[in-house]
């Protein structure tokens, strides 16, 4: 089998770099499993095609890598539609491997036979099909690339069974085996010769031919002397100045440090958000973390690098309309999406600030004035945040064991966030010790994405511990995948902030229309699930039972077990409001 087509797709992986396949198995896909674990690529199968995409994303978002996923045909390459949509929204560089149908079979009603590059159409950047076997290393270079390129995303390579298999046996299953017998009459004389001529035009060049040398990696582009030199000014007249850094100025964790360094130079306080959490630690002079609305109301000047004006700056209205801003974006659509900047540079935001570092605009001493105020509305709103962590509940606190959390991670730990609302408060309480160090749905606002990711984390990171943040709701998309972290020895520590609710939904809906349908749970024995699984499961209910909760969790995930911590919460009010519009 050593010259089938998933040999030469698991060359190409080897090739460039990625260390890690995630799937889960089927027929149409066998040889690239095969084909990847003997090429030394670590396969790690999971439990819904959900979870290997969600994966893969992970892993790329903390290598610069692209993840890669491979599932079976139709079902397959369906159930993956919100991850890649996710991973799309996040501009996340991966490439899915989906199997199909034989390319004789096509549209003929063969098993799980579907359209599936117009399915997947609208949630990639782009859907590649293979027609010969000699292209499938070609195309999968090429998807390698165009998944990193320009703005990042997801791609979709189609690899049809009959192009993954060894040519003798392709043609044993079309029954042309060459010492097969020539009876059979006109009709199967014809139907003999038309396979024929199909598999050899499926089979008509070597690999060797059409292998070629790997294409270069395409860079990401600056911007312009004159783009750099306006900011500079507009920067150096502000007197309030305020830098929002989001997720796309992460796109290439080597360029981290490069980051730090200018966000320093340039001087600004500044907001992180999405990966770009942690970027300058837990306690840097430049970092605000709270009332950002109220930041950008007064702001004269502001710098978007690397994040639209969505649904998270109030479409824009946030930005205090006398401002100047500066976008920074890959994505023109991003850059002019609901605001029009007074100064637009489509460029990569890394290379952008960089550029700015180099000559650093003069500020004034009101800049100092302007930090100071901003730092102390922080410590101010910090106040506020322990106070309502020390109210009295029925249950768990949930703030209180955000705040416990928090003081529990160390320098290398990762933080996977997982919708709903006791983990979206975590954005407000869990501070990410370090760059790439927080990892959350993005602006889709996916839930399931909390095993997934944690996979991939793990994975990319051996040495860190990795917790999941979860909301009862959202724990349920992906608790089976507890079977995978133990057959794959991942021990990852979940905390499920469990209030027997979908809470940021009911919250609104009981205010507006009096109603809780939909939105009521029960207090599920998540951490029996876990143990059921195969790994362990801590039961808490009061606030007294969190810290040694966590401590054994930290002991049994150091021993290599899997943790699920299911704690009875109450319900607050601390993010009433927060659903956009």
């Amino acid at each position: 089998m050593s010259g089938d087509g998933g040999a030469a797709i698991a060359g190409v992986l080897a090739e460039r770099g990625v260390r890690f396949l995630f799937t889960l198995c089927g027929g149409h896909i066998a040889p690239i499993l095969v084909g990847a674990s003997r090429a030394g690529i670590r396969v790690i199968d999971v439990r819904d095609e959900a979870t290997a995409v969600f994966a893969a994303d992970a892993v790329a978002r903390l290598t610069g890598v692209p993840g890669v996923a491979a599932v079976t045909a139709g079902p397959g390459v369906a159930n993956t539609l919100t991850a890649l949509k996710n991973a799309s929204l996040a501009q996340s560089p991966l490439v899915l491997l989906g199997g199909a149908a034989a390319t004789v079979l096509r549209g003929r009603g063969s098993l799980q036979d579907i359209d599936q590059a117009a399915l997947v159409g609208s949630c990639v950047k782009k859907a590649l099909r293979v027609k010969r076997a000699c292209d499938l290393a070609q195309v999968l270079r090429h998807a390698l690339d165009l998944a990193v390129s320009g703005v990042p995303g997801p791609v979709f390579v189609e690899c049809p069974i009959d192009l993954l298999y060894d040519e003798a046996l392709v043609r044993h299953w079309y029954g042309i085996k060459s010492d097969s017998p020539g009876g059979g009459g006109l009709r199967g004389r014809a139907l003999r010769w038309y396979l024929n001529r199909h598999v050899d035009r499926m089979f008509s060049c070597s690999p060797e031919v059409a292998s070629g040398e790997r294409s270069p990696s395409p860079s990401a582009s600056g911007a312009g002397v004159r783009a750099v030199r306006a900011a500079a000014r507009l920067i150096g007249r502000a007197n309030r100045p305020l830098m929002i850094v989001g997720s796309q100025a992460m796109l290439r964790p080597e360029g981290v440090p490069a980051l730090i360094r200018a966000i320093e130079a340039v001087g600004m306080p500044v907001f992180l958000t999405g990966m770009a959490r942690g970027l300058l630690g837990r306690e840097h002079p430049l970092l605000v973390r709270h009332r950002r609305r109220e930041a950008l109301a007064e702001a004269d000047l502001v710098v978007l690098a690397g994040m639209p004006c969505d649904f998270r700056l109030n479409y824009g209205r946030d930005v205090n309309a006398r401002a100047k801003l500066i976008g920074i974006n890959r994505s023109r659509g991003d850059l002019y999406l609901n605001r029009r900047p007074d100064l637009a540079a489509h460029a990569d935001p890394l290379l952008f600030l960089s550029s700015l570092a180099a000559a650093p605009p003069g500020g004034n001493g009101l800049v100092s004035d302007w930090i100071a105020r901003l730092s102390e509305r922080d410590r101010e709103r910090e106040g506020e945040i322990g106070r309502m962590a020390g109210e009295a509940s029925k249950a768990i606190n949930p703030l209180a064991l955000l705040e416990r959390l928090d003081r529990a991670l160390g320098d290398e730990d990762i933080v996977i966030v997982d919708g709903g609302d006791f983990a979206s408060s975590a954005a407000y309480i869990v501070r990410p010790p370090a760059p790439l160090s927080w990892l959350d749905p993005g602006v889709f606002g996916t839930l399931g994405v909390g095993a997934g990711f944690a996979i991939g984390a793990k994975l990319a990171r051996p040495d860190s511990r990795v917790w999941i943040i979860y909301g009862d709701g959202a724990a349920g998309y992906s608790l089976q995948e507890f079977d995978t972290f133990v057959r794959h020895g991942l021990p990852v520590i979940a905390v499920v902030g469990n209030d027997a609710a979908w809470t940021q939904i009911a919250r609104d809906q009981l205010e507006y229309l009096r109603d809780d349908t939909g939105t009521v749970l029960r207090r599920t024995d998540y951490h029996l699930v876990a143990e059921g699984f195969g790994g362990r499961g801590v039961l808490i209910r009061s606030d007294e039972e969190i810290e040694p909760a966590l401590a054994e969790a930290v002991r049994l995930a150091g021993g290599g077990i899997p943790v699920l911590i299911n704690a009875h919460i109450g319900t607050t009010d601390f993010r009433k409001g927060s659903i956009s519009m």
